[in-house]
């Protein structure tokens, strides 16, 4: 599990950094935060922690502008401890709420609640620009009209759900199934790419795993 810690201050981020890598967590630390939104939609990660008084933008717009995007869970880890900031931080997309200086034991408890409540295991569906993947019947829905997947389809696609608004390469989707165990080629993987695409068209799904010529794929 990799959780992003976006806080200006170096003590408190390290000390933040440490802490989670004692807990069995892998951190990244935003240290540049000109472009802080862009950056955290490509990192790869299962949880933010964010401070609110940051450079260039407060962490209330950073959550707004991620949710748009990305359903990554977000707890806001912040000095400011007003019913009315505790209040913003839920309506802006904030899964929970924890003042500095932070009791360590809560905060991991915070965290790891998070996390449980943001797994897809415990989801039967999940949906993403108005589509939605039935987890249990490996089905693509999309309005009053679904299509069966493959293996190989719904294992690319729940990739592709899990991970929306990110551009992922075909360098990552095979290292990702590689490390599931699961081999595919780049061949195999064009082709399964093309056919979801070509199953969306049947159900009216269209601009579907969008190709960034050179770059990778979007949902």
């Amino acid at each position: 599990m990799n959780i992003v810690i976006v806080e200006d201050d170096p003590i408190i981020r390290e000390k933040l950094s440490i802490l989670l890598q004692d807990a069995g967590y892998k951190t990244t630390l935003i240290e540049n935060f000109e472009n802080v939104v862009d950056n955290l939609l490509e990192i790869d990660a299962n949880l933010i922690l964010l401070d609110i008084n940051l450079p260039y933008m407060d962490g209330y717009d950073i959550c707004k502008k991620i949710k748009e995007k990305s359903n990554i869970p977000i707890i806001f880890v912040t000095s400011r401890d007003t019913t009315e900031d505790e209040i913003k931080s839920i309506r802006v997309g904030g899964v929970d709420f924890i003042t500095k200086p932070y009791n360590k034991i809560v905060l991991l408890e915070k965290i790891k609640r998070a996390l449980k409540l943001n797994n897809p295991i415990n989801f039967r569906e999940l949906t993403k620009n108005g589509y939605t993947l039935d987890l249990h019947l490996s089905i693509l829905k999309y309005q009053d009209k679904e299509i069966e997947l493959t293996r190989n389809e719904f294992r690319i696609l729940y990739y592709f759900f899990t991970n929306s608004g990110r551009l992922i390469t075909k360098d990552e989707l095979l290292e990702k199934l590689w490390n599931d165990k699961y081999y595919l080629d780049d061949n195999i993987l064009s082709v399964n790419i093309n056919r979801l695409r070509n199953k969306a068209k049947e159900i009216g799904i269209t601009d579907f795993l969008t190709n960034i010529r050179g770059k990778g794929y979007k949902l």
